[in-house]
């Protein structure tokens, strides 16, 4: 609540002073005693509007107001109007809390400074030299530059109050995160080992049945047993939320989406040829996933820096233990560094249970990872 209400007051603020200003002004007007000159107004007026466009241009604001208090600081000012030329040392401060650049600073600091002492000097002033004059020019700009800083100083330890308190915000929902993925873990993956187990035991005793009836029982375990192996990858997702969102790809989508992957590249110009086995090996919901979010990856880094004139080589192999993907692209251009697309590849194929290799070889930057089939899941369970 407290930064929404500075927001809205900010721009009453700027304009604060062309408000505040023919008031002082007019306060210092006396009949018959003393008038504010009108060059004074004039050059006051026009302060306090230039100042109104600080907020998108604050060192040329500083600099411009504090031009135009040099004649008035030279003109004899009468009661509160003598406040009104100090508008630069509040410009000097704006510029200060608002700046990090060291020279922006120096710059609107040395305007200021030179303005004071400009001002400060005139040729009925005998106290020119003396040390008061040089203690009240210290102050005046040297004040303003302190409150700026310190001003600053608040802003900074604001923003990193708020950075923490964002990150203490995405901590609790990881941490909750968690809690959701052991809940699962344990009402869900506890249940389904029980039926792969009671399916299993139901197999070995009605051994001499139908094999109809084997057939069925096998499929059920299998099934189960690819289940509770996605659910586990799935909740390994859900703990690590950096790893990105999870989406399902259904077996025969598979084909489909590399192919998808392998015209948008062909569209962008590149020479594509495709090297694609069937699968016969059964993959889990997060191979599947791997393996196209792997494809589409590579090809987009190609897309973004690989040579045109060199062709692009896609392969998909099936084996009994797994899959294996290679694409190879035009020379080292594709080596663009590890970005997060390259990052992202290894997290997911790890996810998976795979390996992946990436980087230059033979002068092409080439991309092979390989994710395991369903079987050696069950296995493994």
């Amino acid at each position: 609540m407290i930064d929404i209400g500075a927001t809205r007051l900010r721009p009453l603020l700027r304009w604060l002073p062309l408000v505040v200003t023919p008031v002082l002004l007019l306060a210092s007007t006396y009949p018959g005693l003393y008038r504010v000159p009108p060059h004074y107004w004039v050059l006051a007026i026009a302060a306090a509007v230039v100042f109104g466009a600080g907020a998108r241009w604050p060192l040329a604001v500083s600099l411009v107001v504090s031009a135009l208090a040099v004649p008035m600081l030279r003109t004899p000012a009468w009661g509160v109007s003598g406040l009104v030329p100090y508008l630069g040392a509040v410009a000097l401060v704006d510029v200060v809390a608002r700046t990090r650049g060291r020279a922006t600073v120096w710059v609107a600091t040395a305007g200021w400074a030179a303005a004071v002492a400009l001002g400060q000097t005139s040729a009925h002033d005998t106290s020119v030299g003396r040390a008061s004059t040089v203690v009240e020019a210290m102050a005046y700009v040297g004040l303003p530059l302190l409150l700026g800083l310190y001003l600053r100083g608040q802003r900074d330890l604001a923003e990193n109050l708020r950075l923490r308190a964002a990150e203490a915000e995405a901590r609790t929902r990881i941490d909750e995160r968690a809690a959701v993925a052991r809940e699962l873990h344990d009402v869900v993956a506890h249940h389904m080992a029980s039926i792969i187990l009671r399916v299993s035991v139901a197999g070995r005793v009605i051994r001499d049945a139908d094999p109809r009836v084997i057939a069925v029982l096998d499929d059920v375990r299998g099934t189960a047993a690819a289940a509770l192996a996605d659910i586990r990858r799935f909740l390994a997702a859900l703990r690590d939320p950096a790893l990105g969102s999870v989406a399902l790809v259904e077996a025969e989508a598979v084909d489909t989406e590399i192919a998808a992957a392998v015209n948008r590249a062909r569209a962008a110009g590149f020479t594509v040829t495709t090297e694609i086995d069937p699968l016969p090996v059964p993959l889990d919901a997060m191979s599947r996933l791997t393996l196209v979010r792997v494809v589409q990856e590579s090809l987009t880094n190609v897309m973004k820096h690989a040579d045109r004139a060199v062709a692009v080589r896609v392969r998909v192999g099936a084996s009994d233990d797994g899959i294996t993907l290679e694409v190879r692209s035009g020379g080292p251009a594709g080596a663009a560094g590890p970005g997060h697309g390259v990052v992202g590849m290894r997290e997911r194929v790890a996810l998976a249970g795979g390996t992946v290799t990436i980087g230059p070889q033979d002068g092409q930057w080439v991309v092979r990872a390989w994710l395991p089939a369903v079987a050696s899941e069950v296995a493994a369970s």
